[in-house]
C-alpha cells in the first residue's frame, strides 16, 4: 500500500502542527481532572491557533493582519495554561521545556510576520 504524499506546509504552520502533535501525546497521560478541563482547552486553544494561521496564509497582505493578530492572542494564552499544568505538576519539566521550546519559535515567527505586515501596511 502507498502512502499518501505529504503536503508541505509554510514553516509556521509546520511547526505548529508538530509542536501539537507532540502536545497530543501529552494530553493523554494527563491526569482526568486536568485532562477534561485545562488540557482540552489547550487543545481548543491549538486549533485556534492552527485555524488563524492557516487563514491567514492565504489571504491578501493587508488582509492578514487580524488573523496574526489573533493567532497571538491564542498563542499567548496558549502557553499561559502550558505553564499553569506545569505549575500545577500535572505536566513535568522535561514535557514543559519540551513544548515551550516550538511555541517560543512561533512566536517569535508571528511576531515578524506581524511586525513586517505592519510595516508593509503602514501610510508612509
Amino acid at each position: 500500500m502507498k502512502t499518501p504524499p505529504r503536503r508541505v506546509l509554510p514553516s509556521v504552520l509546520e511547526k505548529i502542527k508538530s509542536a501539537y502533535i507532540l502536545w497530543h501525546r501529552y494530553h493523554d497521560t494527563l491526569q482526568k481532572t486536568q485532562k477534561y478541563t485545562l488540557g482540552n482547552k489547550v487543545d481548543d486553544l491549538f486549533t485556534d491557533l492552527i485555524e488563524a494561521v492557516s487563514t491567514a496564509i492565504f489571504l491578501k497582505q493587508a488582509d492578514k493582519i487580524p488573523f496574526i493578530r489573533h493567532a497571538i492572542r491564542k498563542l499567548d494564552t496558549l502557553n499561559i495554561f502550558i505553564m499553569i499544568l506545569w505549575e500545577t505538576k500535572s505536566l513535568d519539566e522535561k514535557k514543559y521545556i519540551t513544548l515551550s521550546i516550538p511555541l517560543n519559535e512561533v512566536g517569535k515567527m508571528l511576531g515578524g510576520w506581524y511586525g513586517k505586515l505592519e510595516k508593509e501596511n503602514s501610510p508612509c
